[in-house]
């Protein structure tokens, strides 16, 4: 048989999202994904090196530490000396001056003795150097400059800076100077101020020449680590002269790897990784949960979570923010198991776990414990009905990172070594394990999801509407209920969800609380029915699932929900009405749309489980007598025409699994309305 046009356009349709998928989620994580440039361990100062034993692989220079060169540079800068260049022409200026102005002006007695004594004062300050009181005030500032260079006719001499003068102290040392022989009031008036000069000028570009070559000979390097040499091992504690080495080795790693030609093969082979990683999981999708691409919020969510803990991954990596195992991964598994299934999570969990491992150095640590955390985590959430449950999976998974992280430093180190920061990570990754809850509301209203946990809080018989019921269609109410329990059952023996249809069934029918009388179960004898036609019957009667599902949507009620209001019918006939309406008008052609119900038939096992259970707890009400006999016809009868009529051909209920939800039915319905023994009477004897 030939495929339809619209078979094959939704074949086209399932092709290109998969490629879409595949294509976007290889690109964004490649695009991301560290270059292979970067140094892949993360260490810190005084912490223990979480690694295995790390070998140098090449010879490197170790470089030295700012610390180390700021010291170096400070010892460096203190036996600095920077150079002043003496002019002589002042010392001549000034006593020239000094003979000049003496002629002309003091004339007094004792005054040859004052201009000798003076004359010979200005020879010492200016031959020991004078500095103007600026300069002079920026080198005593200077705590490293001890001496200076004094440049005379060429010759550099080292003078220690306290035998030079500055303009002040060198008047001073005039006017104190043997002044038991000579007064400082007659001293006063031959205006020694005007005869003190600078006479030491600094030589900027031969001393900024001077400390540069001096600042050169400082090395960065502080000896090499050779080819094959221990680095650290796990463990050990990041001394600073680890840490100095760990530095340096990250450098020539990085400056390798800058003029390494075959970067680009790298990113290839993390293209081809990836890719063949996110074609595998689509080929699972495609053989084992083919049905998830019928609709697109299945398959983004699926690829969304994965893709996006990757690309965190990756920038934590790239920039070393924090440690990888901080990352709460098990949260991927958690949220698919919730609203999918246990083998796809696991599945996507493992292909998230071997891309960010690929990222790390070292991986092997990372994948065993991720792994095993998932493991634990998918089982422990087989049923999301409590917030409780979540606090005791992060709670568990803590337990397992503990164990197996301690149970693997035994295996390779032979010794208990307790390292508190990889326990620090455990418990920020299980602390972010907590936001699970909310991102799982979040993702219900984005994506339309529906989990357990919603499901046993719309299942809470006080909620607004089946309280309603209760009130105004307690008759309705009680087949809900029934019909519940019915379904239930059946899910749980053919491994469909439960919870879901459970719920589904408790709001299948809420449209008939808008006119309750006209339905059977909510009737005390008296019939509306008998004063309406057929066709008005039955158009009361359909018209109970349009209200439903007008009421769904007033009250909020999530999407799936509402596809158990619509579909518990199916296509299917009011077929009451609709006979009756045949005998009636035996020879006029039927309108069957006026009596047939909107639909869609079912689309999940969970609705046509729902389809079955209704229709037979509806039946049921109606038998004659309670036998195993007819029992067993109506459940047969009953769930074979609904076959016949192909209500069941749009979703992926199996021939087997409807045996089975007819043997459970058979088998319930015999219980319910099981017959009691008639108790003897006591004979009354006189």
């Amino acid at each position: 048989m030939k495929p339809t046009k619209q078979q094959k356009r939704t074949k086209l349709t399932r092709f290109l999202m998969k490629v879409i998928l595949v294509t976007v989620s290889t690109a964004l994580i490649v695009y991301f994904m560290p270059t292979g440039d970067e140094f892949g361990y993360q260490y810190e100062l005084d912490r223990p090196w979480n690694y295995g034993l790390l070998i140098a692989n090449t010879k490197f220079p170790v470089l030295k530490n700012d610390s180390t060169i700021h010291k170096e540079r400070e010892a460096t800068m203190r036996q600095f000396q920077p150079y002043y260049r003496c002019e002589r022409a002042v010392r001549d200026s000034m006593v020239n001056r000094l003979y000049r102005e003496s002629a002309k002006e003091w004339q007094g007695q004792n005054s040859a003795m004052y201009v000798h004594h003076i004359a010979a004062l200005l020879d010492t300050i200016y031959k020991r150097g004078v500095l103007s009181t600026d300069d002079y005030s920026q080198v005593k500032d200077v705590e490293h400059h001890k001496n200076i260079r004094i440049v005379d006719d060429n010759v550099a001499t080292s003078v220690s800076l306290n035998r030079v003068f500055s303009l002040s102290s060198a008047y001073k040392y005039i006017m104190g100077e043997d002044t038991t022989k000579f007064s400082r009031l007659v001293l006063q008036q031959y205006n020694i101020n005007e005869l003190i000069q600078q006479n030491l000028f600094y030589d900027q570009m031969k001393s900024e020449e001077e400390l540069d070559e001096l600042l050169q000979g400082i090395s960065n390097y502080n000896g090499f680590v050779q080819a094959g040499q221990k680095i650290v091992d796990r463990g050990e504690t990041v001394t600073d002269e680890v840490y100095d080495v760990l530095r340096s080795y990250e450098k020539d790693y990085e400056r390798r790897n800058i003029s390494d030609t075959n970067i680009p093969y790298k990113s290839i082979g993390q293209t081809i990784f990836v890719l063949v990683i996110f074609l595998s999981l689509t080929t699972y999708l495609s053989l084992f949960r083919a049905d998830y691409f019928e609709n697109v919020r299945n398959v983004t969510l699926l690829f969304v979570l994965p893709v996006f803990m990757c690309i965190v991954a990756s920038i934590m990596v790239s920039h070393k923010i924090l440690n990888v195992f901080m990352l709460p991964c098990c949260l991927v598994p958690i949220v698919i198991r919730v609203f999918m299934d246990s083998r796809t999570a696991f599945m996507f969990h493992c292909a998230m776990v071997l891309i960010i491992s690929m990222m790390l150095t070292n991986n092997y640590e990372f994948l065993i414990l991720q792994l095993v955390a998932g493991m634990v985590a998918i089982q422990t959430m087989r049923e999301l009905s409590q917030r409780s449950q979540i606090v005791r999976t992060a709670f568990i998974i803590f337990l397992v990172y503990v164990v197996f992280y301690t149970g693997y430093s035994l295996h390779h180190e032979n010794d208990i070594k307790m390292d508190s920061w990889m326990y620090i990570c455990f418990t920020v990754n299980c602390v972010l394990l907590l936001f699970t809850y909310p991102l799982l509301w979040m993702l219900e209203k984005v994506f339309g999801f529906i989990s357990d946990v919603t499901l046993v809080e719309l299942s809470n018989v006080h909620n607004p509407l089946l309280q309603h019921m209760t009130e105004v269609a307690p008759g309705t109410f009680q087949h809900s209920m029934q019909v519940a329990n019915l379904s239930a059952e059946v899910a749980n023996k053919i491994g469909a969800k439960a919870q879901l249809v459970r719920t589904g069934a408790l709001y299948h029918d809420i449209g008939k609380t808008e006119r309750p009388v006209f339905f059977t179960e909510n009737q005390n004898g008296l019939s509306p029915h008998k004063h309406l036609t057929p066709l008005k019957s039955a158009e009361v009667i359909i018209a109970h699932v349009k209200k439903g599902l007008s009421m769904a949507d007033k009250n909020h009620l999530p999407e799936a929900i509402k596809r158990f209001i619509s579909t518990h019918h199916g296509c299917g006939k009011a077929k009451y009405f609709y006979i009756t309406y045949k005998n009636e008008h035996p020879d006029e052609e039927i309108d069957e749309a006026a009596f047939t119900y909107p639909g869609p038939n079912p689309s999940t096992k969970e609705e046509a489980i729902l389809m079955m259970c209704d229709a037979v707890e509806a039946a049921s009400r109606s038998l004659p007598e309670y036998t195993e006999e007819s029992i067993n016809q109506l459940v047969d009868r009953i769930i074979d025409g609904q076959v016949a009529e192909g209500f069941f051909s749009e979703c992926s209920i199996t021939f087997k699994d409807i045996a089975v939800a007819k043997s459970v039915l058979k088998d319930k319905l015999k219980t319910i309305y099981h017959t009691r023994i008639s108790y003897p009477e006591l004979n009354n004897e006189e």
